[in-house]
């Protein structure tokens, strides 16, 4: 089943993914300490975004279908979503 996520939901899956992999790579403990604040405020803005009420139902199979999608590398996606 295909999803229309929202541009907001998408990047802020995607910009979980790049803080996740920063803290993966980092030494320095103050940046870590930032990068974890950072993945707490991401997923809070992920779990709670308005989208997921508009699909209870599908909310399990939707959530993977997002973490999927934002996981794709830039040339992997469509045109139109690649220029977003």
């Amino acid at each position: 089943m295909p999803y229309a996520f929202p541009d907001d939901l998408l990047q802020a899956q995607r910009d979980w993914y790049a803080a996740y992999q920063q803290l993966a790579t980092t030494e320095n403990p103050s940046q870590t300490t930032v990068l974890r604040r950072t993945l707490q405020r991401l997923s809070v803005r992920i779990t709670t975004h308005p989208y997921w009420t508009s699909i209870p139902s599908h909310a399990p199979a939707a959530r993977m279908a997002l973490k999927q999608q934002a996981w794709e590398p830039e040339q992997q996606r469509r045109p139109e979503e690649a220029g977003s």
